[in-house]
């Protein structure tokens, strides 16, 4: 009976010091708080199906934020590489979240190295200044059925 008891009051110990460690920060909760994300539902999702990286492997969304890991996310076409700075489960303004990661130099030079490749991918697909009028319309048709 005193095993039970002493098993007891271990387990609501273990549950108790969990619930006071406030530092524990799911992932999903600090992408949402460093405002990868607009809300937790789609940082859960994105963590989910793989596109975010804690420490160059997949993870599960309740998986805990450490100082100094380094998570990949998706940002638009490209993909970010951060380093932790701050673990805070709490949404601030944008100025106080971007003071949670810091992004690495390489992850800044190749989405500059992207943005300019799109850039200069649009030059490659020319396009017409003005549709075809009917003259132009008949050549094409003629062009095509030959």
């Amino acid at each position: 009976m005193k095993k039970q008891k002493s098993a007891l009051k271990q387990k609501k110990e273990q549950k108790n010091t969990a619930a006071d460690n406030k530092d524990d920060v799911r992932i999903d909760k600090w992408l949402w708080a460093a405002r990868f994300c607009k809300t937790r539902s789609i940082a859960r999702e994105l963590v989910q199906s793989g596109k975010v990286q804690y420490n160059k492997q997949r993870s599960k969304p309740s998986k805990v934020v450490e100082l100094g890991a380094t998570i990949v996310v998706p940002a638009g076409f490209d993909l970010k590489t951060v380093i932790v700075k701050e673990v805070n489960g709490q949404r601030r303004g944008a100025a106080l979240a971007q003071l949670m990661y810091e992004e690495t130099p390489e992850s800044i030079a190749l989405r500059e190295k992207n943005a300019a490749a799109r850039k200069l991918s649009v030059f490659h697909s020319p396009r017409p200044d003005a549709r075809p009028d009917k003259k132009q319309r008949r050549q094409i048709i003629k062009f095509k059925h030959q």
